[in-house]
């Protein structure tokens, strides 16, 4: 299995709850294993990130882990809860990614140790995503998996961070994965809201 791919757009559908304890996923309306949908080895992301989307609501973000097995297209295990935030995961949408393995038990992209008070996130960029500069502090990346970290500096300015994880072409990316800049509220206060 490789550590990334080139797709963070991969198909999915329905919703998904957690059993912590054991580590299985169970699906609703979901196509686990089926081509072109989640596979051994991808990311799943639990949650959805950002403002109102189409079918697609802002809610609770949980974080990552990587899908270590499925059983059906409706049940799936995954390999650790280390990169989620331990809040319960009932009903909820996600996506699936196959953003570097690494970020998901890394604790600077985990959602359970928010090492700031800031947002951090790796998102798969490709040539094609526009630049939103200008106020928002948020400005065209590096093609590849890159990682961002926001946070205000001492003035009170937002500040953005882009770390290049893996410099590549190809990734695909769309409405099925987290887009980039989220826009999504953050503790900032009145700076924290739509970019």
């Amino acid at each position: 299995m490789a550590l990334w791919g080139n797709k963070d757009n991969v198909l999915n559908g329905g919703t998904v709850a957690l059993n912590y304890s054991t580590g299985v996923v169970t699906g609703t309306g979901t196509s686990f294993g089926t081509a072109n949908y989640a596979q051994e080895g991808d990311i799943i992301r639990f949650g959805y990130r950002g403002n109102s989307l189409g079918s697609k609501t802002a809610g609770t973000y949980f974080g990552d882990a990587v899908i270590k097995s499925i059983a059906s297209t409706t049940s799936l295990t995954i390999a650790s809860t280390t990169g989620l935030s331990g809040a319960a995961i009932a009903a909820t949408t996600f996506y699936v990614s196959q953003l570097p393995k690494y970020t998901v038990s890394n604790a600077k992209w985990s959602e359970k140790d928010d090492l700031q008070s800031g947002d951090n996130i790796p998102y798969g960029t490709n040539a094609t995503i526009s630049s939103n500069v200008g106020t928002s502090g948020y400005e065209k990346t590096d093609a590849g998996w890159v990682g961002i970290t926001t946070y205000l500096d001492n003035s009170g300015t937002l500040r953005v961070k882009r770390e290049t994880l893996v410099a590549m072409s190809g990734i695909t990316t769309g409405s099925q994965s987290i887009q980039y800049p989220t826009g999504i509220a953050t503790n900032y206060g009145s700076q924290g809201g739509a970019w």
